[in-house]
């Protein structure tokens, strides 16, 4: 059986330690392989690897650097089809949404190619008499991040992106659920023409997570997983001294208005809901239907559509969603589906116990509807990740507007609506990081920066964007004047540049 490594100066290293990882099929639920989970040595190979390489890399004028990553841009999109087998076969999306977790990465890539321009600093001339002050973004060093196994094209790409292109080198520590894809990601980037040891590879468990946070040549830890986790990797980061960015859970809300267009919210929560078998921060998990009549009006939109849903296996092209990621995962949505039961919600579709012919130890669950949810029942705090919709009714828009605001999440909320001004209060009221209108999942594009509130995220800067770089970056502002007249001591150095 395979067993999976680290990528460390752009080469394959075999796990030291005895300490392996199990990887399932999803599909079958058979083990298919297992990853060498890292030592504290093994880290610091990776961390001196990177200190030599970002040295140089720093140097080097931020056009050859976007060069490299023009390369590597087009390089994974000549292997997306390859990526995206080997994404739905570790994690159990289908195609289709592998295709799209590679894609929004190289969408970060992308701008990340525009770096030169964006980390230009700020001059002014003549700030008093014959001085000049300027200023200059200097990258950090060496920087980690710490990925999920619900996006792991994605958001590897996000952290690693912007951090390369603004001068770091990176150390990348993905979940041991799903690690193939970040590995291959690694082997193009020094394919692509980048230079070895700027892009490491270290799979492991809580173990190098906390040698991650400890080592002194680590100076920023990016980090996507559950609130309880960002919350403890921030507070272990900032301790060090490091920068950090944690980025936790959600229960994104979707508010339907009275006046919404029902089709198509029925139509955007249905694959909002259950796309990728809900497995994503920016799923919506919660619907608000506000007013009276306005829950029944959605249901029978609705239902034909949840009814007319296909699970299947990852490769399968007709289905919309494929197994969650593991047996224990599927156990804990299904767990929480009975809890819910249990604390009065009414079951309108059950997916627990579902099962695919041929397919039986797969990790499969069915889509899951629960009615008469309310904000006092403890399924409705917690993140369930997986395919369930709750509907929790509100009698008005204040009350509509105080759910999301209240709940301990705030990452995404949307809402449906004909009507601009009651769209627009909402925005501007609703104390959420990123608003929908009328768009289900309102993940901003590569330009415009990720990131939600309150216990969502940890820290003061959001993922890519502007957001991105002013993270992996530290501001030097200088200060000159050129006093007229030569001294006896000066000497003139011409400078090479070349």
């Amino acid at each position: 059986m395979n067993t999976i490594g680290h990528f460390i100066d752009g080469a394959h290293v075999a796990g030291t330690s005895e300490r392996l990882h199990d990887i399932y099929d999803p599909n079958t639920g058979a083990v298919q392989a297992r990853v060498a989970l890292a030592t504290d040595g093994e880290l610091d190979q990776a961390v001196a690897s990177a200190v030599a390489a970002q040295t140089v890399w720093a140097q080097t004028n931020p056009q050859r650097r976007s060069r490299v990553l023009f390369a590597y841009k087009a390089l994974v999109e000549q292997h997306i089809d390859e990526l995206a087998e080997l994404l739905s076969r570790e994690h159990g999306k289908v195609l289709a949404d592998s295709r799209g977790d590679v894609m929004r990465g190289l969408d970060v890539i992308e701008f990340a190619c525009g770096v030169p321009h964006a980390q230009k600093g700020e001059h002014t001339y003549g700030a008093g008499p014959e001085i000049d002050v300027y200023s200059m973004r200097k990258p950090l060093g060496v920087v980690a991040g710490i990925t999920p196994f619900n996006f792991p094209a994605m958001i590897p790409m996000w952290m690693f992106g912007m951090a390369i292109a603004t001068g770091n080198a990176c150390i990348l520590k993905p979940s041991e659920k799903d690690p193939s894809v970040p590995m291959r990601l690694a082997e193009l980037f020094v394919e692509a023409g980048g230079p070895k040891g700027l892009l490491n590879v270290v799979n492991g468990d809580k173990t190098v997570v906390d040698a991650i946070l400890a080592h002194a040549d680590i100076k920023a830890v990016s980090f996507v997983g559950s609130s309880d986790i960002a919350q403890y990797v921030y507070a272990g980061a900032t301790a060090n001294g490091k920068r950090a960015q944690c980025m936790g859970g959600a229960k994104n809300h979707g508010i339907i208005m009275p006046d919404a267009n029902m089709e198509q919210a029925a139509k955007d929560i249905l694959g909002a809901a259950y796309g990728s078998a809900g497995e994503r921060c920016m799923a919506l998990p919660v619907v608000v239907p506000v007013g009276e009549g306005t829950a029944d009006r959605f249901l029978e939109a609705f239902m034909p559509k949840l009814n007319a849903l296909r699970v299947g296996v990852s490769t399968d092209a007709e289905a919309d969603y494929g197994p969650v990621v593991t047996q224990a995962h599927k156990d804990k949505v299904e767990s929480l589906i009975d809890q819910a039961e249990a604390e009065g919600a009414t079951v309108v579709v059950d997916g627990r116990g579902f099962t695919l012919q041929g397919h039986e130890d797969g990790f499969f669950i069915g889509p899951t509807l629960l009615d008469d949810v309310t904000p006092d029942m403890a399924t409705y705090h917690e993140e369930i990740f997986g395919p369930v919709l709750q509907i929790v009714r509100a009698s008005d828009f204040e009350e509509a507007l105080r759910l999301p605001s209240e709940h301990q999440y705030g990452n995404g909320v949307c809402i449906f609506t004909a009507n601009g001004r009651v769209a627009r209060e909402f925005a501007d009221r609703v104390e959420v990081g990123m608003v929908g209108i009328n768009v289900p999942i309102p993940v901003p594009v590569s330009y415009h920066s990720f990131g939600g509130w309150k216990r969502s995220a940890f820290g003061d800067a959001n993922q890519y964007g502007m957001e991105g770089l002013r993270f992996y970056t530290k501001v030097k502002t200088v200060t000159q004047r050129w006093p007229e007249g030569e001294t006896e001591d000066s000497a003139f150095i011409i400078p090479h540049f070349g």
